[in-house]
């Protein structure tokens, strides 16, 4: 029996769309690549002690919750945030991977914007849509089973090499829980309470925007949380492509065998990992407080 190449026939598309989309390729990778190198020199320019002060005093602001930032309950339950962020980004200084760790935080922060930017207002169609939603399910399943490794290639054909097919790979790769967790809050908006805001005369904008978004942050908020930590799981992967930061450390450490580097970046990475779980947890925390 004669063999079924699918992969011909998928590299020919990619090819001609390599070939009549360059200008819009381009534009995409100028306006990544800007976006990129903004978030590193903000981040980059001022004394690590400050980006460190900055980061934890974030992390305790959402985790204590505005009314409790002086209180000893909010010292209870985002003192424990506060104190790891410190010694946490302390730590990455004194190995000499602040700039890789800036770097890569750099990487998590643009794909997270630009798969929340995509993923939002698609799991708001899929959730006012019974047809988006079957359509835009089965995109979702292939998304998340495809294995991450493969988006590299077309990455790389469409964005050569760099931060940009890094970060494209990890849109891909993350976006999809931030569609199915939007869809799955709004859906989750008890019926009753739409149908008292539309026989009070809402139009179908202010029940989205008064009613189903605010009553499904909670979920929305979850699904941010996924977003950068899968995007954050990419950042070794998207290091074989050129992205830099600390996946491109751990890269350098399984090509030359360094086990001593690897072991570090790697630690680098779990320690900004932590502290990103937990600041945007405590978003999603500081929500649950003020609608109380």
């Amino acid at each position: 029996m004669e063999k079924i190449n699918i992969g011909k026939y998928v590299e020919a598309a990619i090819e001609w769309l390599s070939i009549k989309g360059a200008p819009v390729f381009d534009a995409i990778n100028n306006g990544v690549e800007a976006l990129v190198e903004g978030f590193q020199n903000l981040l980059l320019a001022p004394h690590p002690l400050v980006v460190i002060f900055l980061i934890a005093a974030l992390g305790y602001y959402l985790g204590a919750g505005r009314k409790n930032l002086l209180k000893r309950a909010g010292w209870k339950e985002a003192g424990g945030v506060l104190l790891f962020t410190i010694f946490g980004l302390l730590l990455l200084w004194g190995m000499n991977f602040w700039e890789e760790t800036m770097q890569t935080l750099t990487l998590v922060i643009v794909s997270t914007l630009i798969a929340l930017l995509i993923g939002i207002p698609l799991g708001i169609w899929s959730a006012r849509s019974d047809r988006a939603q079957r359509t835009i399910r089965p995109i979702l399943d292939f998304m998340q089973t495809m294995p991450a490794f493969v988006y590299l290639i077309p990455a790389i054909l469409f964005f050569s090499v760099g931060n940009v097919p890094g970060v494209v790979a990890t849109v891909v790769f993350a976006l999809p829980p931030g569609v199915r967790l939007t869809n799955l809050g709004i859906r989750s908006v008890p019926k009753e309470v739409v149908e008292a805001a539309y026989s009070f005369g809402s139009t179908p904008r202010q029940v989205l925007y008064k009613v189903q978004i605010p009553l499904a942050k909670p979920s929305i908020l979850a699904g941010v949380n996924q977003v950068i930590m899968l995007s954050l799981s990419m950042v070794v992967i998207a290091s074989m492509v050129g992205a830099a930061g600390l996946g491109e450390k751990v890269y350098t450490g399984i090509l030359k065998a360094d086990i001593g580097l690897g072991f570090e970046a790697g630690l680098s990475i779990v320690i900004l990992a932590i502290i990103l779980d937990r600041i945007s947890q405590s978003l999603g925390g500081t929500q649950k407080k003020e609608s109380k």
